[in-house]
């Protein structure tokens, strides 16, 4: 099959080439337009539920709520995870489905289980709802308002009612959370001097206020020539009119909403607010939908609010169009890449013209290198793979072996050319012209002669990467793509080389060759390889001795190393600080505190922007209480050493402000942390069991344990006890007593406290709710709680501390779940010491120094769990992997000796990996260099090591079946120096291709590429001493190629 290939390439090489430059064409075309990203898409399909309580404590909202959702949607098809959390007046539910599970069949299938909800949540509760399907990195773009023009009540109208339906109607952007400011409401603030005054009671204004306002149809009259529609008009659209509304007559008399309370436009009781570069204004975040192209929209976006500046401007807002633009990073990192990838390519180029000395040859093996990797870019867009840091740093590892096809090809088929030609020339007088071979057949054969080795060689390097192809979780999300993209380049490599280099040597070499002789450089590396070569295989033990030695080294090494983090610190030039006060601090208090933070911060020059959101949106994706805020900060620059410094700074500006838990973690690392185990942090403990007050009290030990040690930071419980409340447990008897129904008094404090809406009125495209509420002066004392005075349906009127107990208490912020069981999670990080070594070492005092009652349970979780499940899914699979190795390379060599020598030299090609990494952790002591990175880098190297080993031995069996050489120390020379070229051309051609990549490993986009790089450059240098010396002397002493 391959000889056939090759010969109707030959044959036909103008319609191969015209099929190459198509093929050129149509992947410049889709690279161009494909989807950019920083990562591939790296969440579970998962779905959020969130449900409104109004005014519920967390008890009552899991009770109430969360548990019965939790019933109903528990053991769904493919459902992996089920985690919620309930805090005062929300219930926030993740269900995280098995990975590859089709997120829209999810969504249905949840929606029809919510339908059962209907009638089993309380009256007071809303509908349950599923929060827009988004990306993995989920946030798009936040910008922020800020005006001395407009009040925050109009501000925040303009952006809810003006901005927000713009930027909604982007295509691509799947929400728009919007924090700060005052959201609108005509509220009757009621007076209760004046209720008593007039004998009425709360009832009695909400019931007149639910009449008070409504668009209702009238239908229509129908005359003898005419149909005329009836349209009413009776909102009460300003709180003049809505003042008018009589509650009841006495006496002749109306009395109206107006007389009896307060009736204006206030604001809507904050969740949440915001400050932008430490003044109050608008912060909104905008969310991509799933599958969106990031950059695109988040352009789109920009474009929209260019053309919103009139309005701006006319007033008065001042707009940070960027306080947080992920697309940035991207950009960055998707430049760096292409920077690492066209400086690699320059120097490959450099590199071919002066090592092959032929612009000729150059240019063919060139040529290879963006048609195979425009073609897997073909490939992974038809499969719905974006272009991102992953994938393109598959294409960059690939290049050598991209570039090694064809220089195998290329080589051999220049080096028969000119023996062809020499034997021409010493044999013209004796031998037939018609009897010489023709060029198209030295170059079949030429090529020919290589093609089987390389089809074995390359099949053995896509099964080394099976472990990380085969890769699950988020672990399997990001390095997937990798391997894939790096298999499909280097098999489009493989039908590169079987068409069109065969091709296009007959067009340039098509009459032979000029120059017979070799380069002087070629003549120059030869002559000093053979005298090396020579003197090696004088002492076959003692390379023997070293090589055990050195693998010894290794191994003892790599015992030594520990465990490094899943994924490195992102240097995306965002940082997410995450501050807790003591539980119960108020908003105002909250945002006090980030206002002084925030100015502290901007006194930093490295520091753009600062903005801070404290508590939640309305239905916001984090569930938090006012004692919990986010400062994001923006960094002017994305260079590795800024965002480590400006890391450090945070950190430092934290530790001197008592009373704060703080965490500083970069945006992806927030996101990836949140995707493992549903925390930002990277070490995180889940404490199981039934009993609240006992996980709380477990949670402080196992707390107090990780501050003792070394290395920890941030340690922080997520959901502490300590909220103060003011408990109101009404008395049956009381009741009965005085003929007060028990949901008629709930009902009154909900309207006096919580606020209860009534109506609603339309201006235009606003819709402004109508709410019943106590004057603000009535809201401020938790002691005039009793003073609040009820009247039964018999008239009797008694304040509320004649009917209920009321007294101080505390409780807890938020209740978490996970599987339908409760839980407390405390979550650290580490400084100067790697994840896994710390969660280690943590895990270990734990269970030493804790000890949890009989249902009670710690669980482990994070980063360096997922690390360590990588780590161990590429072991196992690698032994699958290496079952399937093992039998090509039986049918490669019919010698098991042969085959023996190519998989005991691969411990000895991984030195200089193990000597680059031990490099690397002593110029960074404080970080773990055996990263998951490190060890794709690694398996590369296993790949490349094969690759070469099984050509060379390849060679010196064509050199003793093929051309009858008798095997010998003259054969290993000559095959060995044979070899020489490709095999220095290919290691040269692959550490130039990726030195740009090492150099810059602390730099956007080339944090994961960067270890992988500097593992692979470190082992190439041992590696081609592997296959130029040491190989080649082991052969000679062990192989057996003798001719049967």
């Amino acid at each position: 099959m391959l000889k056939a290939l090759v010969t109707f390439s030959l044959k036909f090489r103008g319609i191969v080439v015209a099929l190459a430059c198509v093929l050129l064409a149509y992947g410049l075309y889709t690279a161009k337009n494909a989807k950019l990203d920083v990562f591939p898409n790296f969440v579970q399909p998962q779905v959020v539920i969130q449900t409104e309580c109004p005014g519920l404590a967390p008890e009552h909202v899991e009770l109430l709520v969360t548990l019965p959702i939790e019933t109903i949607v528990n053991g769904l098809d493919a459902m992996e995870s089920l985690r919620s959390e309930s805090i005062e007046g929300l219930s926030v539910i993740t269900a995280v489905f098995k990975e590859g599970s089709d997120v829209f069949r999810a969504r249905q299938m949840l929606a029809e289980k919510l339908t059962e909800t209907a009638g089993t949540l309380p009256s007071t509760v809303k509908t349950p709802r599923m929060t827009p399907l988004t990306s993995s990195t989920m946030d798009l773009l936040k910008i922020g308002l800020l005006s001395t023009n407009l009040s925050p009540m109009d501000l925040r109208t303009f952006a809810d009612w003006t901005l927000k339906p713009r930027l909604l109607s982007v295509p691509g952007v799947a929400k728009c959370s919007t924090f700060g400011g005052e959201v609108r409401q005509l509220q009757i603030q009621v007076i209760p001097e004046r209720l008593l005054a007039y004998d009425l009671d709360l009832s009695d204004v909400l019931a007149a206020a639910r009449l008070s306002t409504g668009v209702m149809g009238a239908g229509f009259i129908e005359t003898k020539n005419q149909r005329i529609t009836l349209q009413t008009e009776g909102q009460a659209i300003t709180p003049e009119v809505l003042g008018e509304v009589a509650i009841a007559n006495t006496n002749g008399l109306s009395v109206r909403l107006k007389d009896v309370a307060r009736v204006v436009e206030g604001a809507e009781p904050k969740f949440g607010d915001t400050r932008i570069q430490g003044q109050p204004g608008i912060l909104m975040t905008m969310s991509s939908q799933y599958g969106a192209n990031t950059l695109e929209v988040t352009l789109a976006l920009e474009a929209a609010l260019n053309e919103m500046k009139p309005v701006f401007q006319s007033k008065g807002i001042k707009l940070y169009p960027a306080l947080h633009r992920p697309a940035t990073f991207i950009q960055v990192s998707i430049h760096n890449m292409k920077h690492s990838l066209a400086m690699g390519g320059i120097l490959v180029a450099v590199v071919l013209f002066v090592l092959l000395g032929s612009v000729r040859t150059a240019f063919i093996s060139l040529t290879a290198i963006p048609l195979s990797l425009l073609a897997a870019v073909v490939v992974l867009e038809r499969f719905g793979i974006t272009l991102n840091t992953i994938t393109l740093g598959g294409l960059a590892i690939a290049i050598g072996e991209v570039v090694d096809d064809a220089i195998i090809d290329v080589e051999n088929i220049f080096r028969r050319l000119r023996e062809h030609q020499d034997a021409i020339r010493s044999n013209a007088s004796t031998l037939p012209r018609s009897d010489a071979p023709t060029v198209f057949d030295v170059i079949l054969h030429a090529s020919l002669e290589v093609r089987s080795a390389v089809v074995y060689a390359t099949f053995v390097v896509a099964l080394v990467f099976l472990p990380i192809l085969t890769l699950t979780g988020l672990q399997g999300s990001f390095f997937a793509p990798l391997a894939l993209s790096y298999i499909l380049a280097i098999m489009a490599s493989l039908l590169v080389a079987l068409t069109l280099t065969p091709a296009l040597s007959y067009l340039l070499f098509g009459r032979g060759v000029r120059k017979t002789a070799e380069t002087r450089i070629q003549r120059w590396l030869k002559s000093g390889y053979v005298r090396t070569l020579e003197f090696a295989s004088q002492w076959p033990r003692v390379i023997i001795a070293a090589v055990v030695l050195l693998c010894l080294a290794e191994i003892a090494c790599l015992f030594l190393f520990k465990s490094g983090e899943f994924l490195p610190d992102f240097k995306e030039g965002h940082f997410v600080c995450q501050i807790r006060t003591a539980p119960g601090t108020s908003l105002p208090e909250m945002m006090r505190i980030g206002e002084q933070l925030e100015h502290k911060m901007l006194e930093n020059t490295n520091i753009a922007t600062a903005s801070q959101q404290a508590g939640r949106a309305e239905l916001g994706e984090d569930p938090w209480p006012p004692s919990r805020c986010e400062i994001h900060v923006e960094l002017k620059s994305l260079e590795g050493e800024i965002n480590d410094k400006v890391s450090g700074d945070l950190r430092k500006l934290f530790s001197q402000c008592p009373g704060i838990q703080s965490e500083v973690v970069t945006f992806l690392g927030d996101r990836i942390g949140e995707t493992i185990a549903g925390e930002a942090s990277p070490v995180v403990v889940n404490i199981f069991g039934d009993d609240l007050d006992a996980l709380d009290a477990k949670a402080a030990e196992v707390a107090n344990v990780l501050r003792s040690v070394e290395g920890n930071a941030d340690v922080t419980v997520k959901a502490p006890p300590g909220v103060p409340r003011m408990a109101i447990r009404l008395r049956p008897d009381r009741l009965t007593q005085f003929g007060f129904r028990p949901v008629e008094v709930l009902e009154a404090l909900d309207t006096a406290y919580q606020g209860s809406v009534v109506a609603q009125t339309h201006r235009e495209n606003q819709t402004i709710d109508v709410a019943v509420i106590l004057a603000a002066t009535n809201r401020v004392d938790p002691e005039t709680i009793g003073s609040l005075m009820l009247r039964s349906t018999q008239g009797t009127r008694l304040p509320l501390r004649e009917l209920a107990e009321i007294f101080p208490t505390s409780g807890r912020p938020s209740i978490l779940h996970e599987g339908a069981r409760r839980r407390q999670t405390i979550t650290c990080t580490s400084t100067n010491r790697s994840v896994s070594d710390f969660a280690a070492d943590a895990s270990q005092q734990v269970v030493q120094k804790v000890k949890f009652p009989s249902g009670t349970y710690a669980v482990f979780s994070g980063a360096a769990q997922a690390a360590a499940k990588a780590q161990h899914e590429i072991f196992l699979h690698s032994g699958i992997a290496a079952i399937g190795i093992l039998m090509l390379l039986t049918v490669a060599f019919h010698n098991w000796r042969n085959m023996l020598l190519v998989l005991a030299n691969v411990p000895f090609a991984l030195v200089g990996g193990v000597i680059a990494l031990g490099l690397t952790s002593l110029l960074e002591p404080g970080e773990s260099p055996l990263t998951i990175g490190a060890l794709v880098g690694f398996v590369t190297l296993f790949g490349i090591t094969m690759r070469n080993s099984i050509m060379m031995l390849s060679h010196f069996e064509h050199l003793i079946h093929v051309e009858g050489v008798p095997w010998g120390h003259d054969a290993v020379i000559r095959g060995a120096s044979e070899r020489l070229m490709p095999i220095l051309m290919t290691a040269t051609v692959t550490g130039l291709g990726l030195l740009p990549l090492a150099i810059g490993s602390g730099e956007a986009g080339r944090e994961i590429e960067g270890p992988m790089a500097i593992v692979i450059l470190g082992g190439l240098i041992t590696s081609t001493a592997l296959n130029l010396l040491v190989l080649p002397t082991l052969a000679l002493r062990y192989g057996r190629f003798a001719k049967t």
